[in-house]
């Protein structure tokens, strides 16, 4: 169990006597800003869309959410997951426009949010209440646990390039802070939860590895309709797929130094007149992404080399990337691995950086290489491209590994779990 913190009064989460038969659901007080500017933190909002439609499917007696929205933004729960009960939504002012200042200004303004939000939730029926922080800003001194959803390190992992300012170093130390200070901080992977403790301190005590899922869309019979989107975007039977955007996590110079490696190489023996230089279909990318990308690409003589696929909905994504012959990351800082575990999803093999929960994820499904080694990534990019009886192994390795199978149910529940592990009777104020 999670110890509670001083104050507390003992709690009555899923171990405690309710005084009600089976166990009770508790208050959520939920961000769900990243919802409504999904383009700002496509993880986060991947994240929450996908966890809230799981619990909507299957709803507890007791279990209540409070929202807090953006005020200047649509309100994304305007009829979706009508099991949800949502007791109230409390509107904010839009943080976001402070960039960087943002980290210091919200634990203050969700303090109070939460508070008010988390009040006597005993009476609606819940066991207690919990703030459930999947985005960037946790609460500070609010008196409701703390459960921290921790999808990305890279603030941590590379300060270079997220705590360039002042307000940007000093408002990622106090998330530091106040994530050590978390009732429980929820982690996707083994490796995000020892790195959690290298660079923030978490406490051991307080880690709970909850896997991600990949979204439903991918499964390998979604590569069926690969064959429109290959015709759409110009691709043909033979190709790649990379999932990512222009920013630190992804190290898009090293994958544009393999493939330019690989342009000056002759085609392996067996291989179509057109299928060599390997062609990579680039998705997930922003506008200003591609752009960037295109740039790149073009000084590192590879700009043939590289497909944009824009504005694709789940199933049109899922399509395309179960019909690749493997999804290549170059990373340097990847927490969840979602992009892999959809690929691994979808049958799908995984070229890849040696980097945060990938090696977890992939395993014999893949081949992986150190961050940085370009000259590496080429050689395995080449194997899985031309090697098919490489390739074939890998596939069936694909099918059998646990990200394949896990489900956002599976999500929800465990999340469930920890939630009522943590969850305290709302203070009396």
């Amino acid at each position: 169990m999670i110890a509670p913190r001083e104050g507390w009064r003992p709690g009555s989460g899923a171990s405690g006597d309710t005084g009600l038969p089976g166990p009770r659901g508790v208050r959520v007080v939920m961000d769900l800003r990243p919802l409504q500017a999904p383009e700002r933190a496509p993880l986060t909002a991947a994240y929450l869309e996908q966890v809230l439609t799981a619990l909507d499917a299957d709803p507890r007696d007791g279990e209540s959410f409070a929202m807090l929205l953006a005020a200047d933004l649509d309100d994304p729960t305007s009829g979706r997951w009508p099991s949800l009960d949502i007791v109230g939504r409390r509107l904010l002012p839009p943080t976001r426009l402070l960039r960087a200042g943002a980290l210091t200004v919200d634990p203050f303004l969700l303090r109070g949010a939460s508070i008010g939000s988390g009040w006597r939730a005993e009476r609606g029926g819940a066991a207690g209440s919990v703030y459930c922080a999947a985005a960037g800003a946790l609460p500070i001194a609010s008196g409701i646990p703390v459960v921290a959803s921790l999808l990305d390190l890279a603030p941590w992992q590379l300060p270079e390039s997220w705590q360039r300012g002042r307000a940007a170093r000093f408002g990622q130390r106090l998330r530091a802070r106040l994530l050590r200070d978390a009732a429980a901080v929820i982690v996707p992977s083994r490796s995000a939860g020892a790195d959690a403790r290298r660079l923030l301190r978490v406490r051991q005590a307080a880690l709970r590895v909850v896997p991600l899922a990949p979204r439903p869309a991918f499964r390998p019979e979604a590569a069926a309709g690969s064959r429109a989107e290959r015709d759409r975007l110009g691709l043909g039977e033979r190709y790649a797929v990379y999932v990512g955007r222009f920013d630190a996590r992804h190290d898009l110079d090293t994958l544009l130094a393999a493939l330019s490696a690989l342009a000056g190489e002759a085609a392996p023996a067996g291989l179509p007149a057109d299928a060599w230089p390997p062609r990579v279909a680039v998705v997930g990318a922003s506008p200003e992404d591609r752009a960037e990308i295109s740039r790149a690409a073009v000084r590192a003589g590879v700009g043939e080399a590289l497909v944009y696929a824009q504005a694709l909905d789940e199933g049109r994504l899922a399509a395309l990337v179960a019909g690749a012959r493997f999804l290549v990351q170059s990373v340097r800082s990847d927490a969840a691995g979602t992009a892999a575990a959809e690929a691994l999803a979808a049958g799908v093999p995984v070229v890849a950086s040696a980097a945060g929960a990938l090696p977890e994820i992939v395993g014999p499904a893949g081949i992986l290489v150190e961050p940085g080694d370009a000259r590496r990534l080429a050689v395995a990019v080449r194997a899985a491209w031309s090697d098919d009886a490489l390739h074939a192994r890998l596939r069936a390795a694909a099918h059998d590994r646990p990200s394949a199978s896990r489900t956002w149910a599976d999500v929800a529940r465990e999340t469930r779990a920890v939630w009522a592990e943590a969850a305290l009777p709302a203070p009396l104020l």
